[in-house]
């Protein structure tokens, strides 16, 4: 029979609400309710030295509020003898209980625990209560913080424990009823490639982090690719079945010394029957799901399966880099699957980067440069484990989600595989890949200055080729698939309907020796479905982002004979055109209504620019039409998030390219139309005052400040043709549907 978590257990008196005793009272009723499926005898025992009973951990956390906060503000201790009991490590306090011997606790019972915890809870309800007059000083406020953090620790912590705990009877018990298997095959993982240089890493800002998260500072990194998922069970079945374990030269030798003492012949909780692999989950023993990530691998583990694919671990530096700006979803505690789950394949980009499974990287758990711990007692948090340990990244099924940021760094012994722990393969990126792309624009005085020029401007601006870094590249493919941003499909369907007729002319206007030259290219999509009815004998993609460009090309010419190239540009301000590249006559190839991102002006200036680079040359171009405001503004204000957290990333890349402290979760993203322009604008909005610093700038901004980051301009049919007509591309042809149009000229 389950116990009832509340049953001596006064719920604490409620103070008027405060943010900070509303994340308390949750915190401390989740803990409960994770606690609630078990029997006492479940929450008194424990399974293995590194493990400690539920019972334990409910009275720590409370300790931890109790021995910082309580005492300190002149509070009595519920029990004194309590403070040397369910002390973990913290030695500047008193000697601890020895961590393997805490199931032998018969007392305090459960109840005196639960009792004990309704007495902590009463007491903190009354010490935030100052919070409301302002009485609540910022180091309580910070301590009050970390208690909260701690106890999210203790609830993936008891998790892991209890499945421990639960694995060892051969009665095979459940902590939860059966969830709902519905797992569809992913694809296969691929490669998604990052730019190396000088890069952030490490919490700055606003919001809590552990100590261990900071400072912020600057690491070189060399190109490095990762895979778009992590590891699975079925491909790490494939390495068993290849003699993974039974390979030494695959093995790191503590790691395989470990292995062979403790007889690893598959990761934790796997256990191979006549119908094959099964597994231990929460919800019982399973048959194994080859779809889902691997789990309960221990680093070694993890580094001899890197090996045997022929690739390695990432650096924690590299995966914080590749997951800086993504949204933090995933598969959390907070959806009570408690047990990883497959990839959706309709992600793009990286996915599960946060949640299902905590990824081991190749980096040892050392201090960031210039780390100084906490003064006290509360300073052994971190820091006294600073050796002997592997950095893993990207929380698990049972880590809170308000308790994970892409900065967080956990941390274990290389041997561990009672968490939820997995791996996500890295390398180093292809220098074949790299040859195939001429980068000719970078970063300079120039941009630098350009970029000051703009944030100082009235109103102030950042450029919108900002956006297009490897992940913002990604973001905007997701953008296209979004319900309300039509134009993708719209221009699809003239494509479709008309590429051939639109072939035909353009041979006929530029021969058979031509180059498709394209604009913005992106994921060379929509140039790969023109290359058959066209065949230039060269194409060329040009894109701001080397690293997206060279993995896009890689696919192109696995598929496509002719002479496949890219050029790793910023063309805003006009096209230049290695002399290597005007050999011969081009189409530009300009779609998905990108010409919108120009000024009627500024557009007339870049398509001059074009015809000038190469003069006999053709252009097809494809643009939005104007429309009513409230279908643009929803194609811009999409409500899962994607188009916020791409104008976000442009703040990330100024941050990352020209040292500025933009504090990114400050700002939000606003979409408005301005009919006068016939345009959308897109804005992001400070949040609260700031000051934002760069090398050689400072500007104040007020809260409501707005620094605009692009335009969308919407055209006619008419205001297209005399666009091209009067930039040198004459001849021109139409053809619309759906509020958009494709246009050619020259």
């Amino acid at each position: 029979m389950a116990y009832d978590p509340a049953r001596g257990a006064a719920k604490p008196r409620r103070q008027p609400a405060t943010a900070l005793l509303d994340r308390f009272c949750s915190v401390r009723a989740t803990s409960l309710s994770i606690a609630a499926p078990l029997t006492a005898e479940d929450c008194q025992a424990q399974s293995m030295p590194d493990a400690s009973p539920v019972k334990w951990h409910l009275a720590h956390s409370s300790w931890f509020f109790e021995t910082f906060l309580l005492c300190p503000a002149g509070r009595a201790p519920f029990d004194p003898a309590f403070r040397d009991l369910f002390n973990s490590y913290y030695t500047g306090v008193c000697e601890p209980f020895p961590r393997g011997s805490r199931g032998m606790l018969s007392r305090p019972t459960l109840e005196r625990v639960l009792a004990w915890r309704a007495h902590v809870d009463a007491a903190m309800a009354d010490l935030l209560s100052g919070d409301l007059a302002g009485g609540l000083d910022q180091p309580t406020h910070a301590l009050v913080q970390l208690g909260i953090a701690h106890e999210e620790q203790h609830q993936e912590l008891m998790l892991t424990d209890v499945k421990h705990l639960l694995s060892q009877n051969p009665l095979k018990p459940a902590y939860a009823g059966r969830w709902p298997l519905k797992s569809i095959a992913p694809d296969a993982p691929r490669w998604i490639e990052f730019g190396g240089g000088l890069h952030g890493i490490g919490h700055a800002g606003d919001g809590f982090s552990f100590d261990n998260e900071g400072p912020r500072h600057r690491v070189h990194l060399q190109p490095f690719a990762l895979q778009s998922r992590p590891v699975s069970n079925g491909e790490w079945a494939e390495f068993i079945a290849d003699g993974g374990y039974r390979r030494p030269n695959l093995w790191l030798s503590a790691g395989w010394a470990q292995a062979q003492a403790e007889q690893w012949i598959a990761p934790l909780y796997w256990r191979q029957l006549d119908d094959g692999w099964f597994c231990f989950t929460l919800h019982g023993e399973a048959p194994l799901d080859r779809h889902a990530p691997v789990a309960h691998v221990s680093f070694y583990e993890a580094e001899a399966y890197a090996r045997w694919a022929g690739a390695r671990l990432p650096t924690e530096a590299e995966w914080e880099v590749a997951a800086a700006s993504l949204p933090l979803l995933g598969n959390f505690l907070d959806g009570r699957t408690f047990h990883p789950l497959a990839a959706d394949s309709r992600q793009p980009g990286l996915q599960q980067m946060f949640g299902d499974v905590w990824e081991w990287t190749r980096s040892d758990y050392q201090p960031y440069p210039g780390y100084q711990p906490a003064e006290g007692a509360v300073g052994e948090y971190n820091g006294k484990f600073m050796v002997g340990q592997q950095v893993l990244r990207g929380g698990s099924c049972v880590t809170p989600a308000a308790h994970i940021r892409a900065t967080y760094r956990n941390f274990f012994p290389p041997g561990t595989r009672w968490q939820f722990s997995g791996l996500r393969l890295a390398r180093d990126a292809a220098a074949s890949r790299q040859e195939r792309v001429v980068t000719i624009a970078g970063q300079s005085e120039d941009a630098l200055a350009a970029f000051t020029a703009g944030l100082m401007d009235t109103p102030p601006h950042i450029a919108s080729g900002h956006f297009y870094d490897q992940l913002g590249s990604q973001l905007f493919e997701a953008i296209t698939a979004l319900p309300d941003y039509g134009l993708m499909r719209a221009e699809a369907a003239i494509f479709h309907a008309h590429a051939e007729a639109m072939a035909k002319e353009i041979r006929a206007r530029l021969g058979a020796d031509f180059q498709l030259i394209d604009l913005g290219a992106g994921n060379c999509a929509k140039a790969e479905g023109l290359l058959p009815l066209l065949r230039p004998t060269r194409y060329l993609a040009v894109d701001i982002s080397a690293g997206f460009l060279a993995s896009a090309l890689d696919r192109v010419a696995g598929s496509w004979p002719g002479e496949v190239r890219g050029l790793a540009m910023d063309f805003a301000s006009g096209f230049q055109l290695p002399p290597e590249f005007a050999d011969r006559p081009a189409l530009f190839f300009y779609p998905g209504s990108s010409i919108g991102n120009f000024s009627p002006a500024q557009a007339a200036h870049f398509l001059a620019s074009l015809k000038a680079a190469i003069p006999r040359s053709a252009l097809l171009l494809g643009a939005d039409l104007v429309r009513h405001p409230s279908l643009l503004v929803a194609a811009y204000a999409d409500a899962t998030g994607v188009t916020a957290a791409f104008n976000r990333n442009a703040l990330n890349v100024v941050n990352r390219r020209f040292g500025a402290d933009f504090q990114i979760a400050q700002w939000h993203h606003v979409a408005r139309y301005d009919a006068a322009l016939a345009r959308i604008e897109m804005w992001l909005e400070a949040a609260s005052a700031m000051d934002v610093r760069w090398p050689g700038g400072m500007r104040h901004f007020p809260e409501g400040a707005r620094i605009l980051t692009e335009i969308s301009t919407k055209w006619t049919v008419e205001r297209l043709e005399t666009l091209l007509s009067e930039s040198g591309f004459d001849s021109v042809q139409a053809w619309t549907g759906d509020d958009f149009a494709v246009v050619l000229g020259g």
